[in-house]
């Protein structure tokens, strides 16, 4: 961590709310029943963490936050590094990291039904560029969260890093934790699925275009829904859910290389021959070109929600506003017409 007392503020709030039509379910997990920003403190030796960045040992923390009725609340977890990029002090000096709450700890708190949360860190401290990227990141969970509930939810925070090794040592930063894969799967009445791999038919096709048609939006190409690296689960940056031939989905997360990010890490995959993370480049399946203009429907339908995510959010900068909407421009001129919709979308499919 950076050395002496630092202390940053995100101011949050604003963005669209996002209506949640299974919330009264018992399966939902309360942390990610609403999405206003919840703040919290976290004390934990995190000069140690980020030093030793394991993905295997873990920390003692404390995390605490105020209820409205019960007052301060304090619950007991662990924590570690995670990630491969970003875990890389070259990349992040202050690395995405996850959280391991204890069961008993957190039972009528707000972290109930929590348990192993990844939270989404800012990087770089004192940086506003990497700033205006995580809180873009969030925001593409969001669009994504407008045009179909079977995604992953997040939840927005304002975390203040106490380190307990250090002196005095106080970050407070935006963050955002990402529902667990057993909590999605338990809101969508779905087992996630430990396939290595698997094929484009074995999937549930209108899903499926709807996130390649996601992945054009947002100018990601560093994702896979069939296939992944050696060793790893399928994926890659998607979960398979339900095991059904022809009914499985693939959720995608993760999307810190894509361009409405636009993280100064971030780079087009370079197999593609593009010139950087705003070259959009469509990577939906042909067989699932039935359902282009059904997916093309649903995001128009979502537009102005979209572009209010960016617009009414104070944390954004108005530069970043300007090049968002101009990002988003371009997309919707495509989807709006049907010459454009037929060569970059439909004639380019994989």
């Amino acid at each position: 961590m950076a050395p002496s007392r630092i202390v940053l503020v995100l101011i949050l709030g604003g963005a669209a709310s996002i209506a949640h039509a299974d919330d009264e379910s018992d399966n939902v997990a309360p942390l990610f029943s609403g999405d206003d920003v919840l703040a919290i403190t976290i004390e934990a030796p995190f000069s140690r963490i980020m030093d030793d960045r394991s993905t295997d040992e873990e920390h003692p923390a404390t995390l605490t936050y105020t209820d409205n009725e019960a007052g301060e609340v304090s619950v007991e977890l662990a924590i570690r590094t995670r990630g491969r990029f970003r875990r890389q002090a070259r990349v992040c000096p202050f690395a995405p990291l996850r959280l391991d709450f204890r069961k008993s700890s957190v039972r009528g708190t707000v972290f109930a039904k929590s348990d192993k949360l990844k939270l989404v860190t800012h990087c770089r401290t004192g940086s506003n560029r990497y700033a205006q990227s995580l809180l873009a990141e969030y925001m593409a969970y969001r669009i994504f969260n407008l045009v179909t509930d079977r995604s992953f939810r997040v939840r927005p925070l304002q975390v203040r890093y106490v380190d307990s090794e250090g002196e005095d040592e106080v970050l407070d930063v935006f963050a955002f934790v990402i529902e667990h894969r057993d909590q999605l799967g338990k809101r969508l009445g779905l087992k996630a699925n430990d396939a290595t791999e698997t094929e484009i038919e074995m999937l549930d096709a209108a899903h499926t275009n709807l996130g390649s048609l996601f992945q054009f939006m947002i100018g990601n190409t560093d994702f896979s829904p069939i296939r992944t690296s050696p060793g790893e689960p399928c994926c890659h940056n998607n979960m398979l859910f339900g095991e059904t031939p022809g009914q499985i989905l693939a959720i995608p997360y993760d999307f810190d290389q894509s361009g409405i990010v636009n993280a100064p890490h971030g780079a087009p995959n370079p197999r593609f021959g593009l010139r950087n993370v705003r070259d959009r480049l469509y990577r939906g399946r042909c067989a699932n070109n039935e359902h282009v203009d059904t997916s093309v429907r649903t995001f128009l339908e979502q537009k102005g929600a979209i572009y209010a995510l960016f617009d009414e959010h104070p944390g954004f900068s108005n530069y970043t506003r300007r090049q968002t909407r101009r990002f988003l421009d371009e997309f919707f001129d495509i989807l709006e017409n049907p010459k454009k919709r037929e060569a970059r979308l439909v004639r380019r499919c994989i």
